[in-house]
């Protein structure tokens, strides 16, 4: 290339990295400068010590946008001495991929230099094209980085999945989106009010592209109307550029919806239970932190007097993993709908907690030798097993027998309340003591 063509080129790409988005110009280029992911990336974490020791093999990493898999990518490129590729799986097909091989495989014949494929969105490549990646990833031929946000073992070819290391990026926490505010609240010379960067945190938390994006529009809201002063980002500002009107929910009320919504289902309002859910979902509360205090509640709260709830809970906080906002939200107003109209009993958990006590209270003893185990050479010479009877060879599927240590006989933990299904169970468990041939209670 001549070299005026060659300055030309070069102050071309200084123009267009000076007017890139806020997030590419403040990607990372050293791991100690990535936010998050923390897991994989502190001292001796698995994945910088592969990184930094150069023995990448073929990783896939699976997290949701704005977590960093394009950027983990990028500082791999500046740190290995393997050549770097790059392709997007939106727009890439198998011509552009076996383009890809030929450089690799003339690469690695005259230069013994080998070559990593940094695949973004592997997910949207077909099970064809996916598949003519496999025999370079089997023979070495490339090292694979393949990203996707879609769950790898239902959208990557299970023969490429096996080849690779899964590593799975985490949404940010608070602390590391408002991180990545600051920096770019630094890069783009503005301050900001404290309301407006705790609207941003709460909005943006999870989302590290997100966070920078809506920074760079706060900052350019707040710098036409400065007239020449400083700006600084004000709430109006964070509101306009992320769309979403701030719901007053500071952290004291963080608590005190929670507890609403809470006590709203154990006091069978599924109205309310769905009010304090939206309150929540619009003011940009985790929505795993929601189905986990589902979770808690349908044991707490309900337990046995319907065990579908646990069921129903457990099937929402999965479907916030699988499906994602703004979905899931049906899946969590469903939940909390079940939960609020069950019947309702927390025996089963006070059982617990009255166990608990007793053992932390030292009531302790020695497991009963009929209940040892006995599955094993010699058990039989030292008693473990003797006398315990089978309850599948009593005709009633029960016998009484002692379960506990004698300093824990007779008392009683779990008492059936009244109550939904728990009416069943305190019926059944009544006719089996009465049934008892011996007369023992």
């Amino acid at each position: 290339m001549p070299k005026g063509e060659d300055l030309f080129a070069a102050a071309a790409a200084e123009r267009l990295a000076a007017r890139a988005p806020l997030a590419d110009r403040l990607r990372p280029t050293r791991l100690d400068d990535v936010v998050g992911q923390r897991h994989l990336l502190a001292e001796g974490a698995p994945l910088r010590a592969l990184i930094e020791g150069d023995r990448l093999s073929s990783v896939i990493f699976w997290g949701p946008p704005g977590t960093g898999k394009t950027t983990i990518a990028k500082v791999i490129a500046r740190v290995t001495a393997k050549a770097f590729e790059q392709l997007s799986a939106v727009s890439a097909g198998v011509k552009d991929v076996r383009e890809v091989l030929e450089r690799a495989d003339r690469r690695l014949g005259e230069h013994d230099q080998p070559t990593i494929l940094f695949l973004d969105e592997v997910h949207r490549f077909n099970k064809a094209q996916q598949d003519a990646l496999l025999p370079s990833v089997e023979s070495g031929l490339i090292v694979l980085i393949g990203a996707t946000t879609e769950n790898p073992y239902f959208e990557v070819n299970a023969p490429l999945l096996s080849r690779s290391t899964l590593f799975r990026l985490e949404p940010l926490d608070a602390a590391a989106t408002e991180e990545l505010i600051v920096r770019g609240l630094e890069a783009e010379g503005a301050a900001i009010d404290d309301d407006a960067r705790e609207h941003l945190v709460l909005m943006t938390t999870g989302d590290g592209r997100q966070a920078l994006t809506t920074v760079e529009v706060a900052a350019a809201l707040a710098r036409a109307r400065a007239e020449g002063q400083p700006p600084r980002v004000t709430l109006a500002d964070a509101e306009a550029a992320i769309g979403t009107k701030a719901l007053r929910y500071g952290r004291d009320e963080h608590y005190d919806v929670i507890s609403a919504f809470i006590k709203s289902i154990r006091g069978s309002d599924p109205d309310a239970g769905l009010y304090w859910l939206a309150r929540m979902l619009e003011a940009g509360e985790d929505a795993r932190f929601i189905a986990r205090r589902l979770v808690i509640l349908a044991s707490e709260d309900i337990g046995m007097a319907d065990p579908m709830a646990l069921v129903v809970a457990d099937a929402a906080a999965r479907a916030v993993e699988f499906v994602g906002l703004p979905e899931a939200q049906l899946n969590l107003a469903q939940a909390v709908v079940h939960l609020a109209t069950a019947p309702k009993s927390n025996r089963s958990s006070a059982a617990i907690w009255k166990a608990l006590e007793d053992v932390r209270n030292g009531v302790a003893g020695e497991v009963p030798p009929h209940l040892r185990g006995s599955n094993y050479y010699g058990a039989a010479k030292i008693g473990h097993g003797a006398g315990y009877h089978y309850p599948h060879d009593d005709p009633r599927g029960w016998v009484e027998q002692e379960y506990r240590p004698r300093e824990a006989d007779g008392r009683t933990y779990y008492e059936p309340s009244p109550h939904g299904f728990e009416e069943e169970i305190a019926t059944r468990m009544a006719r089996l003591r009465r049934e008892n041939p011996d007369g023992h209670e």
